[in-house]
């Protein structure tokens, strides 16, 4: 219920992406908004009114003359209600008629009406790759953001009329991670965040390996906070399916070494390193070429291990780190005495801020309790969802940054 008490204006204009906006009217309904939709006259060409009055479980509104309003002011009951105006799908046509200040049907007059400095407008582009393209287009887009729309982008691929290109309105999945992302505070705007996620893989032969239970599950959504605060984010990612979480760029690896040669890459640029992988502490000493075959005598053969590098430590050891300039965050994963584990971790890395839990109670699973260590002491945090657990620990992060929560 990541949009729960927000009411969404989800306006539709004319275009064959009106398919789209069903279902992401039924995915805002289903994180806890209320949508009220608008649609254009075009719009109506592509679906009904009844299609999403049933979706919205409210009556759709066409018209600036429909007469349910006692005062007739669609333009001004629908729009000061709003939370947010979603224009999806956005034709060029609409879009220049935003530029020119247009208000001559229901939704270009909300658009106007709407109090700007408290109804935010997002707007999702769906149009021809060559309309997309086109330089009064362009200029358009331009001017509308400049006039303080928020442009959601387009995606790329193929399209209606049989070409392939940029143009297409983005997935309704897409669209509501935006929508989410774009209410969370922007408590880490201007910083640039490297994440390690999941496990890490050390290959005995070319068929099996050396690695653990984790998901994850929780560094990704780590990185998905961090991206909805405002940051610019990389996900270093060990062998884990999980999608990327819209917004962040993935370098993905196998070994503890690779992720290490991975994560030295990225966080020179960085203000934030966040390392929530489970990496592998031993790796076997030598990888045979090729698979290890029982031989029928029922012994088991001999492996030597040898002990991976320690990439949080690595990075807590930099200059940039020791300066105060990249503010690190590790994770201790458990099985018993946490705090006292936790405690001592920190303390042997040398960082600000450790993050503790049991990891049996939260490798792949879609919650899990962090114990946040630091030197101040140890707090424990209430049970939560994954997702939660990352936005709370972005917002504990921003305000233990220099400077305190960015604005």
């Amino acid at each position: 219920m990541e949009l729960a008490g927000k009411h969404i204006v989800l306006g539709l204009t004319g275009g064959i992406a009106c398919y789209k906006s069903a279902e992401l009217c039924r995915l805002l309904v289903k994180a806890g908004a209320t949508v009220q939709v608008v649609m254009t006259e075009a719009a109506e060409q592509f679906i009904t009114p009844v299609t999403m009055q049933a979706l919205s479980g409210r009556a759709v509104y066409t018209s600036q003359w429909d007469g349910r309003e006692p005062n007739n002011m669609p333009h001004i009951n629908l729009s000061r209600e709003a939370d947010a105006m979603l224009i999806a799908p956005c034709s060029a046509d609409f879009i220049a008629r935003l530029v020119q200040g247009r208000a001559d049907e229901l939704l270009s007059l909300m658009c106007l009406a709407r109090p700007v400095e408290r109804v935010p407008l997002l707007l999702a582009p769906a149009m021809n790759r060559e309309m997309w393209a086109h330089p009064a287009t362009q200029r358009n887009l331009a001017q509308v953001a400049a006039d303080g729309a928020v442009v959601l982008g387009v995606g790329r691929g193929d399209q209606a009329c049989g070409e392939t290109g940029d143009g297409r309105m983005l997935e309704p999945a897409e669209l509501l991670a935006d929508l989410v992302a774009f209410f969370q505070p922007k408590v880490l705007a201007g910083r640039r965040v490297v994440v390690t996620a999941g496990p890490t893989f050390e290959a005995l032969d070319p068929i099996r390996g050396i690695t653990n239970h984790s998901s994850g599950k929780m560094g990704f959504a780590i990185a998905r906070a961090a991206r909805e605060a405002g940051a610019e984010v990389v996900v270093v990612a060990g062998p884990v399916s999980l999608a990327t979480p819209r917004g962040v760029r993935r370098v993905d690896v196998k070994s503890a070494r690779d992720m290490l040669a991975a994560t030295q890459a990225e966080v020179p640029a960085a203000d934030i390193f966040i390392a929530t992988a489970a990496v592998a502490d031993w790796r076997p000493l030598t990888q045979a070429d090729q698979k290890i075959k029982k031989d029928g005598s029922g012994d088991a053969p001999t492996v030597a291990f040898t002990e991976n590098p320690d990439i949080l430590l690595t990075v807590a050891q930099s200059d940039r780190a020791r300066s105060g300039a990249l503010f690190c965050v590790g994770f201790a994963a458990e099985s018993h005495d946490l705090v006292a584990h936790a405690t001592a971790k920190r303390a042997r890395k040398g960082i600000p801020l450790l993050v503790g839990n049991i990891g049996p109670l939260t490798f792949g699973q879609d919650d899990n309790q962090m114990l946040l260590v630091d030197a101040q002491g140890v707090q424990e945090l209430p049970r939560a969802s994954k997702t939660e657990c990352a936005r709370l620990l972005v917002r504990e992060i921003a305000r233990r940054l220099p400077g305190g929560i960015a604005t």
